[in-house]
């Protein structure tokens, strides 16, 4: 009986690279499952779970949450996704957790989005909200009609302090220092991908050409060794 191969992949890229809408790309055109980090630290922490307490416990104290409680998160979920193609998002953040990920399944590709910190920073520090509503504004892509008013309510739009100049540098940086390891480990081991560019748009057909010939060859290769 012939077993078809299950393509396991890992997205990254710092906040504000476009993951969000790649990611969500990827689930519509190639049917994955999506298991964000985030997503699903948030579901724990409502639900109150074990892990959801000792995660709360850490953000509230402004620290990263541990690498064993994150390994322990994501792949108590992965076991249940056994039988599905799958895209990872948000772990792993450190080269721990993508060794203790090596332990448990072996990783097919991994999407490095390499947008520039610059673009980034223009970006996010673009975006003003409408905090009753939570209407959000772009300066550059769909900017208020006038100046720091919302267009319904005449009221005043504010920035969220994640989105101030100096908080998006911080995060950056943070993102850097801590990944930068990671995708240094999967690029030893050949598995990394990256597409640079400043537009999600214009970098998007490059990584869905990219994961239908990866796609193919791992069919092509089912066929050619049948188990």
């Amino acid at each position: 009986m012939m077993v078809a191969s299950l393509l396991r992949a890992v997205i990254m890229g710092p906040p504000g690279s476009g993951k969000g809408t790649v990611s969500a790309r990827i689930i519509k055109h190639f049917g994955m499952k999506h298991l964000s980090s985030g997503d699903l630290l948030r579901d724990n922490m409502q639900k109150k779970t074990e892990v959801g307490i000792l995660a709360k416990f850490y953000i509230d104290q402004g620290r990263l949450i541990p690498d064993d409680i994150m390994t322990r998160l994501m792949l108590n979920e992965l076991k249940g996704l056994d039988r599905y193609n799958w895209l990872l998002d948000g772990f792993p953040r450190t080269v721990a957790q993508a060794e203790a990920l090596d332990k448990e399944c072996q990783i097919d590709t991994v999407i490095d989005l390499d947008v520039p910190f610059e673009t980034i920073k223009c970006r996010l520090t673009a975006r003003w909200i409408h905090p009753a509503s939570g209407r959000v504004y772009n300066l550059e892509f769909s900017p208020p009609k006038v100046q720091g008013i919302d267009d319904i309510t005449g009221e005043p739009l504010v920035q969220r302090d994640d989105d101030k100049p100096e908080t998006v540098t911080k995060r950056l940086q943070a993102y850097n220092a801590q990944t930068k390891p990671v995708l240094e480990y999967y690029r030893k081991k050949g598995l990394l991908k990256s597409f640079s560019g400043t537009e999600t748009n214009k970098i998007w057909p490059h990584i869905y050409a990219f994961l239908k010939t990866k796609l193919s060859d791992m069919s092509q290769k089912d066929a050619d060794n049948p188990r």
